[in-house]
């Protein structure tokens, strides 16, 4: 009887339909590394990101101050306020891409779908703050500056810094002779 915890048994074992279906719509191919992006040019892309989504969160808080005067002063809209959770929160996102270019050679599906269920999640202190009293309109620019975080980062990052063109394994879904 061959032992279960080998390597070739490993190999050899096929994974259930759902699975299979799943890493297919993914790309989840493994390609080790191959398809990663240059690292001079993620520094950029990472770099751009941030300063961007800054940026961003700055003409948000100014455009949503000026329609909702109401909100003027709002703790969460001076900047070091949201620079502190900016910063970190994109760059956390930024770290995420050359790590989903080592489980995908067509890493953009993956790292968009990862963009959306992040961001989506990003959105419950929101929603925390809204059930805690915070003013409506001001939980609203909130909102607006989470999606431009997402709608400036991703991007940036598979654009600035796109995933190099690796040789495609032959078991790959992305393989022409699948």
């Amino acid at each position: 009887m061959p032992d279960r915890s080998s390597p070739q048994s490993v190999e050899a074992t096929p994974l259930p339909p759902l699975n299979q279906k799943a890493t297919a719509y993914l790309n989840l191919d493994f390609p080790r590394g191959r398809c990663q992006p240059t690292a001079g040019r993620f520094l950029v892309a990472a770099l751009v990101s941030i300063a961007a989504s800054l940026a961003a969160c700055a003409v948000i808080v100014a455009v949503g101050t000026a329609l909702f005067p109401s909100t003027s002063g709002y703790d969460h809209f001076r900047f070091m306020d949201y620079a502190k959770l900016t910063v970190p929160g994109v760059t956390a996102a930024s770290l995420a891409w050359p790590t989903v270019t080592l489980l995908s050679s067509q890493a953009r599906r993956p790292f968009a779908w990862l963009t959306v269920i992040v961001t989506l999640g990003g959105l419950s202190p929101d929603a925390w703050i809204l059930y805690k009293g915070a003013p409506p309109e001001a939980v609203v620019i909130l909102v607006v500056m989470h999606l431009a975080l997402a709608a400036v980062t991703y991007p940036a990052l598979v654009h600035i810094a796109p995933q190099r063109r690796g040789p495609i394994p032959p078991n790959s879904p992305a393989s022409p002779d699948t």
